[in-house]
């Protein structure tokens, strides 16, 4: 992992897993290694922020979660979105394209 590599942002964890998600099932280390891969490198979830994340948006109904056995044979959650995921994953991505306008007005602002 690089040294550039960063913690994601507070709020923008629902929207990195429901992208994640888009894409098809994936269990937890899956998640978190698709999300640094989008991010080349620059995003990492670390576990103590994933797990409580994919519980609440199991929760919500955003996503759910099915036991599953690995290739290994160890015992996994492998996640998915819902309908409900994918709408909110519209809602939220839209959401962050106005932050990032807004962000943008500060920074170039004179």
């Amino acid at each position: 992992m690089s040294d550039a590599a960063v913690d994601v942002l507070q709020g923008t964890l629902d929207l990195l897993v429901l992208k994640a998600l888009s894409v098809g099932p994936l269990h937890g280390w899956a998640i978190s290694r698709r999300i640094r891969d989008l991010s080349r490198e620059v995003l990492t979830v670390n576990q103590g922020s994933l797990y409580p994340a994919l519980y609440r948006l199991e929760e919500r109904g955003w996503i759910s979660g099915e036991e599953s056995l690995s290739p290994e044979g160890r015992r996994i959650k492998v996640y998915r979105s819902t309908a409900a995921g994918r709408k909110q994953l519209t809602r939220e991505i839209e959401s962050w394209g106005t932050y990032v306008a807004a962000m943008q007005n500060v920074i170039r602002s004179t």
